[in-house]
């Protein structure tokens, strides 16, 4: 579905909400790549939500991400979906006062989509789903989703609740999930919202391998990061910068419709520290790169994925 002023729209999983295949990532707005206005972050999530998309995700770890957009959604809510995370402990207690923390924050009385922001051995999975099932029978939640599963802590989690979607890493640098959970996914027909598109912006061609990030980054700490890694997303952007010029859009949105073009991928989560880059996420989110563009990308591309 398009429309004048809206993305195309995928279902989320089996029978989750129409969301928009460009996702607003809030890491970046709550201080994660440093420090930034409130005002600004305001104006960014404002400029995604009227360039088209109706998507939105933070987590009870993203700083102040959850209060900035409990700020800015008033009066629009209604008009997104909104997705958080469970990120500390797994306990009943601390689940309970999470959500209830993450329903302040954003001002609202339900969570779209509530998720386990990473798997936490310490807890029985099962108990784990079964609180979040009880918050679901509740109202406070309307779908449940993960990020950072394997394939098989994917089907462990099914096995004791609904899971509409999931959130893995996947960008031209790291394919691995190809070979194992997207096609999990597109077969139990479970969402993937894919983070990290652009290699935490290595894939944008505005950095070299010998970039430093600062100390209040978080980009700086990532062990994934590595000198190879670096290398490669110099060689890409130096190969498919031009290719993607030619066809009138950035590097940085090439990467993204390359990773919504994968059929198992319902959304790409972008994140935007300017209303500028959020504008220019969503415009990646309606180019359609077609079987004759994907073949060309892999011919300059193919070796050149380090990362799994």
């Amino acid at each position: 579905m398009v429309s004048m002023n809206h993305l195309p729209t995928r279902t989320l999983g089996r029978d989750g909400p129409d969301v928009t295949v460009i996702c607003l990532g809030t890491w970046g707005l709550g201080g994660g790549l440093g420090a930034i206005e409130e005002k600004q972050a305001i104006r960014t999530v404002h400029a995604a939500l009227d360039a088209g998309t109706n998507f939105v995700d933070t987590a009870e770890g993203y700083l102040t991400s959850e209060a900035m957009l409990g700020k800015t959604l008033v009066g629009r809510r209604d008009r997104v979906v909104l997705a958080t995370k469970l990120s500390g402990e797994h306990s009943p207690q601390h689940i309970r006062a999470a959500i209830e923390n993450s329903l302040r924050q954003l001002r609202t009385d339900y969570i779209d989509l509530y998720q386990i922001h990473r798997p936490d051995p310490r807890w029985p999975i099962a108990d784990t789903m079964a609180e979040l099932v009880k918050l679901k029978d509740e109202g406070k939640i309307r779908a449940l989703g993960i990020s950072n599963f394997s394939v098989e802590q994917t089907a462990e989690a099914s096995a004791y609740g609904p899971i509409a979607s999931t959130q893995p890493h996947y960008s031209m640098l790291f394919r691995g999930i190809e070979n194992d959970l997207l096609p999990y996914c597109l077969e139990h027909e479970i969402g993937v919202m894919a983070y990290a598109v652009l290699t935490r912006g290595l894939l944008s061609g505005k950095y070299t391998a010998s970039h430093t990030f600062s100390d209040e980054d978080d980009r700086a700490s990532i062990p994934e990061l590595t000198p190879a890694v670096r290398q490669a997303a110099v060689e890409i952007c130096r190969r498919l910068t031009p290719w993607a010029r030619d066809h009138g859009y950035t590097m940085a949105q090439l990467a993204t419709a390359w990773a919504v073009a994968n059929p198992a991928v319902t959304s790409a989560i972008c994140g935007a520290k300017t209303p500028a880059q959020a504008i220019e996420n969503c415009e990646a989110g309606r180019w359609h790169l077609s079987e004759q563009d994907m073949a060309e990308i892999e011919n300059q591309i193919e070796g050149l994925s380090p990362g799994v």
